[in-house]
């Protein structure tokens, strides 16, 4: 969303022109709209019926709000609240005006000077209304109308309606989303106690926001953390017991997750995987140890596939017991061959600075499994099912059927592989949806956060698979006839019925479609493309060369296009064109700070379906901000 309201008390009554988030947005003709697959996506979802699931709406709204396409937004929430009002509870009613409230506010600096006293206050009674409607105990109604009103000048009056809201949301962290949408919460606090001179509040406040300095250009509802040392974490930090005093899971310790079973004789501990490094799996370990003390000794390891972020703090896992049992797959030498090739660059990336390949090099299991295999292990009767997709060739399914749960791995994770790998496999990742289904675990727990809380539902697998098989059917038959890649992710494919039936499928299909039409793209075209694409060779450094020392333009023009392009919602062909010209003007303070507002957008944009892009956006634009919990940000 648009960080910053910006209505300053002399702009709203001597009419003086805002400022844009970058210049030179007013005075430029306008362009047209960016073409987002995501957005017409979900307006799609949201235009088919009143949503059943309240994060459709503001999945769209900060869709809308990234794009720089508020007026838009509010105009396409108001339709729908008008079509769909006779048949919405009063709370579905708030979430609808709530959302309209925030688009609002964000174009509030384009209305005529002379109509934008009485448009900032037919927001706020928009936003008052909704409030009323969930009677003041929906957490995003009063995030939103506390974020909106933290921004109004003292002329209107709610700075103390803007504390009741925001400390309101801090009291019930527990109502909201995920705690990540605290970030906003500290930050307007902040802004509030800094706005009334106390300086040692604010600075607190934008300590626990996660944020170092006033003045950001994007909001961030994502509690992953972003660290050079150790790397992405995709939640806060949390135990929960999926199966009391017998299944834990550890989440936010490092970029995978950490489970462990407690045997059913109550002498033995088991894990699944092994962490990315060796010291996040002590830290992983010791919290448990201090979360439940009376666990037995760990003795057994279980891979569900030898991917760097599941095997590589095994050795701490062996240095607790010199009997440990480590099992995996019978082909995870292959995986590991594969992995070992990968960028260091990118790995150090995603997994930080501690990673060492040294901790993958020396994994090595006792046991492996090359078949469907059922074994007891402290009484604990386990399933091993095999399955070839769709990340490794290496997956093994690790089910619990007297206690309902199942370990998935990563087989549905979104990419298809790691995006810098040759590897994944569509089929079979369909395949093993069937094999899911036919266990219908009551707890299916994956190798990432997000994977469960977007895949949990055996049922929805079931839909999900047959919509990916018709997209799989559509991009086949598209490539064949030479379609670009780059025109069918803009063709918004949606699959029939999808929208008719189980809406728990819409996100999780948003969430592959990108993925599923690049990993299909590269395992099938080859080389050469109708666009010249692989015929001829031209370098990012020569379409610098074409566009500074062939057409002329100049370090003036470049920056101007590129704030143009940021103001008009295009920030991937912002990326580009900074990209190209990247060693054309390597001194340019300007095109530095355009280049790091750039990739800003890029995480806002794509932080709610595609972390793998916010931790590259992220390296990009230099920002590093810690994991939240419900106590503020964690440094």
């Amino acid at each position: 969303m648009k960080t910053s309201v910006r209505w300053l008390l002399g702009t709203v009554l001597a009419g003086a022109s805002l400022a844009w988030v970058v210049k030179g947005r007013a005075s430029s003709p306008p362009a047209s709209a960016p073409h987002r697959p995501e957005l017409e996506y979900l307006k799609v979802v949201n235009r088919a019926g009143p949503a059943t699931d309240p994060q459709l709406i503001f999945l769209l709204m900060g869709q809308y709000a990234n794009a720089h396409l508020h007026r838009e937004g509010a105009e396409f929430f108001s339709v729908l609240l008008r079509d769909f009002e006779p048949h919405l509870s009063d709370v579905q009613k708030a979430l609808y005006l709530s959302a309209i409230g925030v688009l609002r506010a964000g174009h509030a600096d384009e209305v005529a000077v002379t109509s934008r006293l009485g448009w900032v206050r037919d927001t706020i009674a928009i936003l008052e209304e909704a409030r009323r409607l969930s009677g003041g105990n929906v957490f995003v109604v009063r995030w939103m109308a506390g974020v909106v009103h933290a921004q109004l000048p003292a002329l209107f009056g709610k700075k103390e309606a803007a504390l009741s809201d925001l400390t309101w949301c801090l009291a019930n962290a527990e109502k909201a989303p995920d705690a990540g949408w605290l970030r906003e919460v500290y930050y307007q606090l902040a802004s509030l106690y800094r706005g009334d001179g106390d300086e040692a509040k604010a600075r607190e406040h934008l300590r626990l926001s996660g944020y170092t300095e006033f003045g950001k250009p994007i909001t961030l509802t994502m509690a992953n953390g972003l660290d050079l040392a150790a790397g992405h974490t995709f939640s806060s930090k949390r135990i929960a017991e999926v199966v009391p005093g017998k299944v834990f899971a550890l989440s936010g310790f490092e970029f995978t997750e950490y489970y462990f079973v407690v045997s059913d004789d109550g002498r033995e501990l088991i894990s699944i995987d092994a962490g990315t490094r060796p010291d996040s799996a002590k830290a992983a370990y010791e919290a448990l140890r201090v979360h439940a003390p009376g666990l037995p000794a760990l003795t057994t390891v279980l891979v569900t596939h030898a991917h760097w972020d599941h095997i590589g703090g095994h050795a701490y896992f062996r240095s607790l017991n010199p009997r440990m049992k480590i099992y995996a797959r019978d082909n995870y030498h292959e995986e590991l061959a594969l992995m070992l090739g990968a960028p260091a660059l990118l790995l150090e990336q995603f997994f930080g600075e501690r990673f060492s390949i040294r901790d993958v090099e020396s994994f090595k299991p006792d046991v492996t499994i090359d078949r469907d295999t059922e074994l007891r292990i402290g009484g604990t009767r386990f399933e091993f099912i095999p399955v070839r997709g769709g990340e490794t060739r290496d997956g093994l399914l690790i089910h619990l059927p007297d206690h309902q749960v199942m370990f998935a791995g990563d087989f549905i994770m979104p990419y298809l592989g790691a995006p810098f790998l040759q590897e994944g496999s569509l089929d079979g990742l369909l395949d093993t949806i069937d094999v899911v289904a036919r266990k219908n675990p009551r707890h299916l727990l994956y190798g990432h956060e997000p994977l469960t809380r977007i895949f949990a539902e055996p049922a929805v697998l079931l839909t999900l698979k047959s919509h990916l098989a018709w997209l799989r059917g559509e991009v086949l038959a598209a490539f064949q006839r030479g379609m670009e890649r780059t025109a069918l992710q803009q063709a918004n494919l949606i699959p029939p019925g999808l929208l008719s039936e189980d809406a728990r499928a819409h996100v999780p299909y948003l969430v592959l479609r990108e993925n599923v039409i690049n990993r299909l793209y590269h395992q099938i075209s080859g080389y050469w493309q109708p666009d010249l694409e692989g015929v001829d060779y031209v370098s990012r450094a020569d379409r610098g060369s074409m566009l500074v020392d062939y057409l002329g333009v100049s370090e003036e023009q470049l920056a101007k296009a590129v704030e143009r392009m940021v103001a008009d919602g295009k920030h991937e062909l912002a990326a580009s064109a900074l990209e190209w010209t990247r060693n054309q003007f390597p001194e340019s303070e300007r095109l530095k700070h355009v280049e790091s507002l750039t990739y800003l957008k890029l995480m806002e944009k794509y932080q709610n379906f595609n972390p793998f892009k916010v931790i590259v956006y992220s390296r990009k634009s230099g920002m590093r901000i810690p994991q939240m919990g419900p106590k503020g940000a964690e440094r």
